[in-house]
């Protein structure tokens, strides 16, 4: 039996960090910082003073972190900071320098001292330590205008998502829309910069990012940052009905005359420099470019397994979802899709609430919180995600927001399993789970895309058994949408590692009964555009399951799913050797 219903799969985008400043930046200023401690003779009182300051100093690193990192951040002792967007370096001197930094700090403290919620702090810190120190010779490989989730579609959202709890947030927030042209200005620098070292985009990325980029203009009047700033100041009650008047006008011009010029001119220079890229295929015709794959394969896991590992890993599970779908008998693959595109529809609303019920029974509760669901705006539909939950400031967990793409839900059942994704028991749900366990600071601003990404795909996968369809029916669907997550992971390495052209995607598609070019066209150019991507996805998910596997094996009779689910979600977003071993220490069951 063969896999159907092949569609793209964007990145399910979060809030803030790479959102706004590459991850070299986030690395530079967050280890620069608090590398002197007190003598105070306590190691987990050093290592926490330490922490603290490496959060203060990330928390505070420009405008957008600090923002959406904490509501009210006097209460974590940051008083005042600059209004920045931050900006794109590309100094690999400086990150190597924070890294020497951050291992002379942590060398002064007494690791075998910790207690076991500060000793996985600590290994999560010397885990980011070499990936430092390995990221810091490939600075310009970065591309920050990807075509998945680029500054040009992210900035946007961010900003219209940008919350007023006083007056001074709209002062903060229309000076920051001042400064658009210069964080623009840096990130024109740095694409010349990799113009010049020959590591620019392709042609037909270039067109599209510029089309992206005039989508976005083009919405004149009726922007969402317009529209989102009205609703958004209704709900300052400090102002007065002129005032918020005045707001709005103010933030109208703000927009006309920094941020639209600042798309213009980015336009402008993307087109000056179109014709300069010297690689139109994958990462593996770039000099070092087999090099950098792997490091952005395990940056983008988490999992130190290697490239050639996750090959057969991959297959070995797409293997395993073909037998499962071939055991399901009197019922086929186009009966259980059927199945799906009859479900009764309900409300984004009603799904997520029948999701919560259905954890009860197989995960830990989470705290009661609010979800307001909206709707992408239709000029950037084509553009934007199928969906994307928005987290909340640490101190504020209790407002969530998931954005829904419209046009991107092909039918009910795609709904059902992306608010999964999205919501419960997906990222809503782990990010408040893990919030209401009091981790240290630090923690919320470190990204493990392959633990946050792989756990809200694990949560998709599972939710197809929630869904009004009978068992057979959700196995063969579940199973179906595994595989083609599998494949397009094996196109991932394939195009970057193999370098595979665009006809050797379509035969490596075409093997397993996929044929519309025109969606295989569309994957090779997302996949070109955002290296390790489905990876991310799909290696975390079976790095989930693989973990699963162990604990049933280890727990025997004794084993329980609840138990599992809380072990694994009270390690939290880490790399999958510590989520391995951790899991079992914070549970009281050493691994034997």
């Amino acid at each position: 039996m063969l896999p159907s219903g092949l569609r793209e799969r964007k990145k399910h985008r979060k809030k803030y960090i790479c959102v706004i400043v590459t991850a070299f930046v986030v690395f530079e200023s967050l280890f620069t910082a608090g590398c002197s401690m007190k003598d105070q003779g306590d190691a987990d009182a050093e290592f926490e003073e330490y922490a603290e300051e490496l959060f203060r100093s990330q928390a505070a690193s420009n405008t957008v972190n600090l923002h959406y990192t904490l509501k009210e951040p006097e209460k974590y002792g940051i008083l005042e900071s600059d209004v920045t967007f931050g900006s794109y370096e590309s100094n690999s001197d400086a990150v190597k320098a924070a890294a020497e930094n951050m291992r002379q700090a942590l060398l002064e403290i007494a690791y075998d001292e910790l207690d076991t919620q500060n000793k996985l702090t600590y290994d999560i810190l010397i885990y980011q330590l070499r990936m430092m120190n390995r990221c810091a010779d490939y600075l310009l490989y970065e591309e920050p205008l990807g075509l998945v989730s680029g500054v040009q579609t992210q900035l946007p959202v961010v900003l219209s998502e940008y919350q007023f709890y006083d007056r001074e947030d709209v002062d903060t927030y229309l000076a920051l829309l001042k400064t658009t042209g210069e964080y623009f200005d840096s990130l024109i620098r740095f694409e010349r910069e990799k113009s010049e070292a020959g590591l620019f985009m392709p042609d037909y990325a270039a067109d599209q990012v510029a089309e992206q980029c005039q989508a976005f203009i083009d919405m004149g009047n009726s922007n969402y940052l317009y529209s989102t700033f009205a609703d958004r100041i209704e709900d300052v009650d400090e102002l007065d009905e002129k005032e918020k008047s005045d707001y709005i006008q103010d933030n109208a011009l703000m927009v006309n005359d920094y941020v639209i010029p600042a798309y213009e001119k980015l336009i402008s220079e993307i087109q000056n420099l179109k014709g300069s890229g010297k690689n139109e295929k994958g990462l593996v015709y770039l000099p070092g470019g087999e090099e950098y794959y792997e490091l952005a394969v395990q940056m983008a896991t988490g999992s130190d397994r290697s490239v050639e590992e996750m090959r057969d890993l991959t297959r070995r599970q797409i293997t395993d979802d073909l037998e499962a779908m071939e055991e399901v008998l009197g019922i086929t693959a186009d009966e259980a899709q059927e199945a799906a595109a009859s479900m009764e529809q309900e409300s984004a609303e009603l799904i997520l609430s029948h999701l919560r019920e259905e954890l009860k029974n197989a995960f830990p509760e989470a705290p009661e919180v609010s979800l307001e669901v909206k709707f992408v705006p239709e000029e950037m539909e084509e553009h934007l995600s199928p969906a994307f939950y928005m987290i909340p400031a640490i101190d504020n967990t209790e407002e969530n927001v998931i954005y829904i793409n419209q046009a991107q839900m092909g039918d009910d059942l795609t709904l059902f399993t992306t608010l999964a994704h999205e919501g419960y028991p997906g990222h809503l749900y782990q990010t408040v789970y893990y919030e209401s366990t009091d981790p240290e600071p630090i923690r919320s601003v470190l990204d493990f895309g392959g633990y946050v990404e792989g756990w809200a795909t694990y949560a998709e996968m599972g939710s197809y058994y929630l869904a009004p369809l009978s068992k057979e029916q959700a196995t063969l669907l579940q199973k179906n949408s595994s595989i083609i997550l599998g494949l397009y992971a094996l196109a991932d390495i394939g195009i970057h590692y193999d370098g595979w052209s665009r006809m050797d995607t379509a035969a490596f598609f075409s093997a397993y009964g996929i044929t519309d070019a025109e969606a295989v066209e569309r994957i090779y150019d997302l996949i070109i555009g955002s290296p390790a991507n489905y990876l991310k996805y799909y290696i975390g998910y079976v790095e989930f399951l693989k973990l699963k596997k162990d604990w049933v094996r280890e727990m025997g009779d004794d084993f329980s799913q609840k138990e599992f689910h809380e072990a694994v979600l009270k390690v939290g977003p880490a790399p999958f050797d510590i989520v391995e071993d951790y899991m079992w220490k914070m549970t009281g069951e050493e691994q034997r």
